[in-house]
């Protein structure tokens, strides 16, 4: 009988809680699996020996998975912590492999983004030197929707669903005056256009807004915008715009406002891309403009989660926890879409060596020849994510979510 340890990293999402169960699913009540933890903040938690019985909660609330599954955000927390390569610091790796030692743990699933992947591989090809038997999955989030081989990710769905509503609803807004207007949303992106793009699927027969969508796969040209707005407003005196926080110019210099200082990752964490722009169409234009930074609210919006996305964030889960139990070690689940309409998909094992610091974005295809919106390929490939909805528990008037997980356990957690 082996222990068995979760962990959750990176950015959070409105799925991300879906997958935890999901696991947990595919574990609890197995006869070969001891105590399932879950450690607090990522691989810290593994690090400072910060877990929670993920076990002792299935058996003392039988609705525990069903209420994890609808919690937006990361139940067990969170951290951004890169881990170094083993040969620059064998010390952290040796503390990471005696406790996994001492709490008799035969399997490790990370669920994260494209920083997470990188460090279960490293974990995984560590313990692959050490002669280590412990198994090692890789979950996949992430609203950027930017890993490789797979379809979507986990999140992304959810988060797409967010933006679109947010756009239409601020169409709505809008569409009352009659007066000239442009409204600029700054959309999360750094290096995919991936939300940004899925603006797009605020149209419908009344709404024609967002009228211009700009992502970072094609270089921004102020003057082009420019003209793409004046344009606009030539024929409509509503002109909505989605931006990408990290469109660049043809230098491949940010156009946003502030490029704030590298993290941990070398990610350049940026900032007021809409407002620069809102500058731009105020001096050489003059009309009324305002802009809008969806910012994290789009992360975390679990009263508009897509259904088909917590399924599939599920369905990842409790595949990866199949194939552990199966043995399989240094993989991650993926989605591979069988056809769009309708839509069928299934879930496939990729080894993590090949997704680990990789990142793709928007086919060039999918953007229109003049850069300044999406094709009707795109809508199709987005349109079955949003889909469905959830049947969240209300109490005043709100949304019942589960708390943090150490918010729950104490301070710090420790079990």
């Amino acid at each position: 009988m082996m222990n068995v340890i979760i962990a959750q990293s990176g950015g959070p999402t409105a799925a991300i809680n879906a997958t935890l169960a999901g696991v947990i699913r595919g574990l609890y009540g197995k006869e070969e699996i001891g105590t399932i933890y879950g450690a607090l903040h990522g691989i810290t938690g593994v690090l400072e020996e910060h877990f929670l019985d993920l076990s002792a909660s299935c058996r003392d609330d039988e609705d525990f998975l069903d209420r994890l599954t609808c919690t937006p955000a990361m139940y067990l927390g969170s951290c951004r912590v890169k881990m170094p390569e083993p040969e620059e610091n064998k010390a952290i790796y040796d503390r990471i492999f005696v406790t996994l030692q001492k709490y008799r743990v035969g399997a490790f699933f990370y669920i994260g983004g494209n920083d997470s992947m990188d460090t279960i591989t490293k974990l995984s090809r560590e313990a692959e030197r050490r002669n280590c038997k412990i198994r090692f999955a890789g979950v996949p989030k992430t609203i950027d929707n930017d890993l490789v081989l797979t379809d979507h990710t986990p999140g992304y769905g959810s988060a797409a669903k967010y933006i679109a509503t947010s756009l239409l609803e601020i169409a709505h807004d809008t569409y009352i005056y009659d007066l000239p207007c442009v409204t600029i949303v700054e959309i999360m992106g750094r290096d995919a256009g991936w939300l940004t793009a899925s603006a797009a699927l605020a149209r419908n027969t009344y709404n024609i807004t967002p009228q211009l969508i700009y992502l970072p796969e094609v270089p921004f040209h102020r003057s082009a915008f420019l003209e793409d707005v004046r344009h606009q407003l030539s024929i409509s005196k509503n002109v909505i715009v989605a931006v990408s926080e990290g469109i660049r110019d043809e230098l491949g210099v940010y156009i946003s406002a502030k490029a704030k200082a590298e993290d941990k990752f070398g990610h350049v964490q940026l900032s007021g891309v809409g407002k620069a722009l809102e500058e731009l169409v105020r001096r050489e234009i003059g009309t009324k403009v305002r802009s809008i930074e969806l910012s994290i609210l789009q992360r975390c919006a679990g009263h508009v989660t897509a259904g088909q996305d917590l399924r599939e964030s599920g369905e990842q889960g409790q595949k990866a926890a199949e194939w552990v139990l199966e043995g399989h070690t240094g993989f991650m689940p993926a989605i591979e879409r069988i056809a769009d309409e309708p839509y069928q998909y299934r879930i496939v094992e990729r080894k993590l060596a090949e997704v680990a610091n990789k990142a793709r974005g928007v086919p060039r295809e999918w953007i229109n020849e003049d850069g300044n919106d999406v094709t009707g390929d795109f809508l199709d490939y987005v349109r079955p994510l949003i889909s469905g909805e959830v049947d969240l528990s209300w109490k005043d008037g709100l949304p019942m979510y589960l708390p943090v997980g150490h918010l729950n356990h104490g301070n710090n957690g420790r079990r």
